[in-house]
């Protein structure tokens, strides 16, 4: 099966259980700024994380896929996502990255002025800064499609703010 489909060449795009969108609607920039991120996180783990960050990233990446399917779902499904046992982040999630940020930053990370991405001279940490600031973009996506075409659970609205919080102190640890 090719990639190419032609099935875009509209405007719309696939969501899950047959369901389409358009491409400039709220729900598909969500996932576009979450597919993004998930990018951005790609770039930063290739250019050489510092030891144990690789796994924090590969578990974030992990999550933000089941993220996306809960963003691909339109309201009406969510008993079929449900019930079919797709992934999706929760409060526990939520609660691991948060804790995560208190991990790293107990090892000296404290919030001096404005970010200056890139003085390190790494480029795995200007990519987590990258990651950082699609992270705040997503969630400021996230927030407008929960305002305006109904509720999105509220672990899918903290994750994002959780995220770039735990990605700001990843940028500044040393090694």
């Amino acid at each position: 099966m090719s990639i190419i489909t032609g099935r875009g060449d509209s405007g719309e795009t696939d969501l899950l259980f047959g369901k389409r969108a358009p491409k400039t609607g709220l729900r598909v920039e969500a996932l576009g700024a979450v597919d993004e991120l998930n990018s951005a996180l790609g770039l930063a783990r290739a250019a050489g994380l510092a030891p144990g960050l690789e796994e924090v990233v590969d578990a974030v990446q992990g999550k933000l896929v089941g993220l996306m399917g809960q963003l691909a779902c339109l309201p009406e499904d969510e008993a079929l996502y449900e019930e079919k046992g797709f992934a999706k982040v929760t409060d526990a999630d939520v609660a691991w990255l948060e804790q995560r940020a208190k991990e790293y930053e107990s090892r000296g990370v404290r919030f001096e002025g404005w970010a200056r991405p890139g003085v390190e001279h790494s480029v795995a940490r200007a990519g987590l800064d990258v990651a950082r600031s699609v992270a705040r973009r997503a969630e400021r996506r996230v927030w407008e499609l929960h305002e305006s075409e109904g509720p999105l659970p509220e672990s899918v609205r903290l994750y994002f703010n959780r995220l770039s919080d735990l990605l700001w102190i990843l940028a500044r640890l040393d090694g």
